[in-house]
């Protein structure tokens, strides 16, 4: 099969690998450019204050990367705050800047999972920080609000859809050059349509997809796409592979 993969720039890699050692082609089409935030002070003045906080949530790889990057540069992460990541992906990016996760779902990777573990149960009391990019949805806050918690929200980047090449759009939507498409986020495959343009959409709506949640898929039968999306049974590298093989 020849495969398009729409993670964004520099996080495509492992999973592209992944692809052509089972015998396809990889093609690739970041569908979210990643971008500093544009006020780098709250990072900074909260990087001050980290030690009041009981709890860092880090929403996505980007997080740790452009989050905790900046953290460390600034000081020292303190012993007594505690570490949440959303996926195991961003738990493995700590190891990176010397530190570990205390707190990781073990199947879905998404708030609801992240929510559901028992050391979060009762916040009451406790004070939250959540690094993440611009946007998304608010159910971590939301949830953490109602179980007592004090939470504060840190954007420390910013997701924005890249500017397509329509002559490279034009031959990736020939009818028959794709026979799947991987999305790993509602934003992805929204850009994507985006990107498509109105004179690509409606081949577009005929590729398979491979999504990683039941979200992704209520969006693209709502965005017209022609065939219900395979569903892999989480985000990581292995399960959308697995799904793959049932294209």
């Amino acid at each position: 099969m020849r495969v398009l993969v729409t993670r964004p720039a520099g996080q495509a890699g492992r999973l592209c690998d992944r692809i052509e050692a089972a015998g396809h082609e990889c093609v690739r089409l970041p569908t979210i450019e990643i971008q500093p935030a544009p006020d780098p002070y709250r990072l900074e003045a909260i990087a001050d204050t980290l030690e009041d906080y009981d709890l860092a949530v880090f929403v996505s790889v980007n997080a740790v990367q452009m989050g905790l990057e900046r953290i460390l540069d600034q000081r020292d992460w303190p012993e007594q705050t505690q570490i949440a990541t959303v996926g195991a992906r961003s738990a493995e990016a700590l190891t990176a800047y010397g530190l570990s996760v205390d707190l990781v779902p073990e199947h879905q990777f998404n708030s609801e999972a992240l929510l559901a573990l028992e050391e979060l149960e009762d916040m009451s009391g406790r004070n939250v920080v959540i690094f993440r990019g611009n946007g998304g949805r608010e159910v971590l806050r939301d949830t953490l609000l109602e179980r007592g918690a004090d939470v504060a929200y840190v954007e420390v980047y910013r997701r924005v859809c890249p500017t397509a090449d329509s002559a490279r759009m034009h031959q990736l939507l020939q009818p028959g050059y794709l026979d799947c498409i991987t999305i790993t986020s509602n934003e992805a495959l929204q850009n994507l349509v985006t990107m498509a343009g109105s004179e690509g959409q409606a081949a577009l709506r005929q590729i398979p997809l491979v999504v990683i949640g039941e979200r992704q898929a209520r969006l693209a039968a709502r965005l017209g796409f022609e065939h219900a999306p395979l569903v892999a049974e989480h985000a990581s590298d292995t399960a959308i592979l697995a799904a793959l093989a049932r294209v």
